[in-house]
């Protein structure tokens, strides 16, 4: 049985390595290479690249296997775990909306149904001018606070569909 691409060391995703913007593959190459001891940074290694290409698909994964000596399996492992860590592209502006319970039985389903009908995208896509993406996530930690939306870092506490033009335009 033939292995998934990710994890054929010559296979496209080194060739797509190849294709990487230069400059930022040199600053992540630069960054793994400027740590001290590369052992048990994989993770701040991954965040470094993720914020630097804005995503992890599997020609930034093969980069910093090859650049921080570890396995391809070892790099996707980590990447496909956490669910901080993304192989798909975000918008600009990255909106997560809470579906945790206090956020799910505040109004969150109305809002993020409102959301989608707004930008025209479903959970997990982009809007086709790459401003912004949607995803759901379980819980922020606010639950007084339900229901709750991030956009980029920021929190939005009590959030009704009515609120989202007010919202989206701060990110335009």
């Amino acid at each position: 049985m033939e292995q998934p691409a990710i994890l054929k060391p010559n296979g496209s995703a080194e060739e797509e390595a190849h294709r990487l913007p230069e400059p930022l593959a040199r600053e992540l190459a630069e960054y793994i290479h400027g740590l001290p001891d590369q052992e048990g940074q994989l993770i701040n290694v991954l965040h470094k690249a993720q914020g630097l290409f804005g995503y992890l698909p599997r020609s930034v994964q093969y980069l910093v296997a090859r650049e921080m000596g570890v396995p391809l399996a070892q790099v996707y492992g980590v990447v496909s775990f956490y669910t901080f860590f993304t192989m798909q592209p975000r918008g600009r502006h990255p909106i997560s909306v809470c579906q945790g319970t206090a956020c799910f039985v505040k109004g969150a389903a109305r809002v993020l149904s409102s959301l989608k009908d707004r930008l025209g995208v479903e959970v997990g896509e982009v809007t086709p001018d790459g401003r912004f993406s949607i995803n759901t996530l379980r819980c922020v930690g606010g639950c007084a606070l339900a229901p709750v939306m991030m956009v980029d870092e920021r929190v939005f506490a009590n959030v009704t569909p009515a609120q989202l033009p007010d919202i989206l335009e701060n990110f335009k």
